[in-house]
C-alpha cells in the first residue's frame, strides 16, 4: 500500500524526522487560508500515487496569498498520469543549498534491509543507479542489531556531507530506519533530504510503501489507503479476500495459487496472448468467492477471453465449477472461457461445466494456446461489430 507524501511525512515525522510547517486541503480557497498563515511564502504539491509530479507541473512556488489560491486552482485541475488531484499539500517553502537521496528497502539478494544515499537527491535515484552507480553509497542492516551509528557515519562521509551536519543526518537515518520497520514497509525514502541556508536538514519529500499483508496489525496505517488511486477492480478483490492486480491484456485469468498464476500468465505470452490481470483466489476458495473473482474479471471490458486454471489440494473443483456456473447465471458472459481442472473433485468439476459452453483442456500449454486463439476470434468479432456500428 503506498502512501501519499503528507501521509508518509506525517509517519517519518513521529520518529523525529525533521519536515516543513505544513497541510493538505482540497480547495484553492483552503490554500490561500494557510498560505496566510504561513506567511505567503509557500510551495503547492499535488498529492497524487505517482512519481514525476514536479516534471508535469504539479509542484509550484508561490511567493504570495494570491499567488498560492492561483497555483492551487491550477494544480487541483490537473490530471497526472491518469490521475485526478483531489487534494494539494501547502507547505513552508524552503531555501536549499543541497539535495540528498535517502531511502531504506529491502534487498531480497543479501536478505537484509540495505541503507541508501546519494548526493545527487531530487531526481530519480534509479536514473542515477543506471548512469552513475557509483553516486550510491549503500550499508546493509542487520534486522536483529538494526541500523548502527557508524554506519550513519559511514554513509555521511559516503556522500561528502559537511561534517557539521553529521548528528542531524545521524537522528534522521535512524528516525527513517525506525520508521521503516515500525511500519513493515518495503520502501521508505526521503527525496530530497535537503541543506537549508540556515545549515540544517529537512525532509522535504516522503515516500512509504507497507507491506499489505502486515496492515493487520496497523489498523492506523491501513486507514490511509487511498481507494480513489486504485482500480475499483482492485478496491472488490480485497474485500473478498483476493489478490488480484488489473493489468493491460485482453485474457482474464484465474487461478489458485500464486505461482501457479504466474506461470499460466507467462505460458499465456509465449502463445502470443497478454494476461488482463494477476488473480490468486488462493486455497480452499468456496463458490461465493469464486463467482465473486469471476465478476470482477469480467467487469475489464478489455477482456476477450477468459482462462481457469484450477490445481485442486485444498480447493476443490466441484466448488469452483459451481461459483463459475453461478457467476455466469448473474453475469451472463459473452466472451469464450476456457477452463482447466485438476486435481481434487475434478471430475465432479467437469460434469458440471459439461453443459456450460465452456471449452476445456487437459494441460496448462493447451489451456493456454486454445484461450490465446479464442481471444483473437473474440477480438475480430468486436471490431466486425466496431465497422458495421
Amino acid at each position: 500500500m503506498k502512501l501519499h507524501e503528507y501521509q508518509s511525512k506525517l509517519v517519518l515525522s513521529k520518529y523525529n524526522v525533521p519536515i516543513p510547517q505544513g497541510r493538505v486541503v482540497s480547495t484553492a480557497n483552503e490554500a490561500r487560508q494557510f498560505a496566510k498563515e504561513l506567511g505567503g511564502y509557500v510551495v503547492i504539491k499535488a498529492q497524487v500515487l505517482v512519481g514525476g509530479r514536479g516534471k508535469a507541473g504539479g509542484i509550484k512556488i508561490a511567493k504570495n496569498v494570491e499567488d498560492a489560491e492561483k497555483i492551487a486552482t491550477q494544480i487541483l485541475a490537473m490530471e497526472i498520469k491518469g490521475l485526478t488531484v483531489k487534494k494539494v499539500l501547502v507547505e513552508t517553502a524552503a531555501i536549499i543549498e543541497q539535495e540528498i537521496y535517502l531511502g531504506i528497502t529491502n534487498d531480497r539478494t543479501q536478505k537484509k534491509p540495505v541503507l541508501m544515499a546519494s548526493a545527487e537527491g531530487g531526481v530519480d535515484i534509479e536514473e542515477v543507479a543506471a548512469k552513475t552507480p557509483d553516486k550510491i553509497v549503500k550499508v546493509y542492516i542487520d534486522p536483529l542489531l538494526g541500523l548502527q551509528p557508524y554506519q550513519a557515519r559511514n554513509i555521511a562521509a559516503g556522500i561528502y556531507l559537511p561534517r557539521e551536519n553529521w548528528q542531524e543526518f545521524g537522528m534522521i537515518t535512524k528516525g527513517l530506519w525506525d520508521a521503516y520497520k515500525g511500519s513493515d514497509a518495503t520502501l521508505a525514502e526521503i527525496n530530497p533530504l535537503v541543506i537549508t541556508k540556515s545549515k540544517h536538514l529537512i525532509a522535504l519529500d516522503g515516500k512509504m510503501v507497507i507491506d499489505n499483508n502486515a496492515l493487520f496489525r496497523l489498523p492506523e496505517l491501513a486507514e490511509m489507503r487511498d481507494t480513489d488511486e486504485e482500480a475499483p477492480s482492485e478496491t472488490r478483490a480485497r474485500k473478498y479476500g483476493l489478490s488480484f492486480i488489473k493489468l493491460d491484456g485482453n485474457i482474464g485469468c484465474m487461478v489458485n495459487g500464486a505461482g501457479l498464476a504466474m506461470t499460466c500468465m507467462d505460458v499465456i505470452k509465449h502463445f502470443g496472448g497478454e494476461p488482463a490481470n494477476f488473480l490468486d483466489i488462493g486455497g480452499g476458495a468456496d463458490a461465493d468467492k469464486v463467482a465473486a473473482a469471476m465478476r470482477i474479471i469480467l467487469s475489464d471490458k478489455n477482456v476477450k477471453a477468459v482462462l481457469y486454471n484450477i490445481f485442486g489440494g485444498i480447493t476443490r473443483c466441484d466448488e469452483v465449477a459451481r461459483g463459475i456456473l453461478a457467476a455466469m447465471e448473474d453475469v451472463k458472459p459473452k466472451v469464450p472461457m476456457v477452463v482447466r481442472l485438476v486435481g481434487t473433485n475434478a471430475e465432479q468439476g467437469r460434469a458440471l461445466l459439461s453443459n456450460a459452453n465452456m471449452i476445456t483442456a487437459d494441460t496448462l500449454a493447451g489451456a493456454a494456446e486454445k484461450v490465446v486463439a479464442a481471444a483473437k476470434v473474440s477480438t475480430k468479432g468486436t471490431e466486425k461489430v466496431g465497422a458495421s456500428q
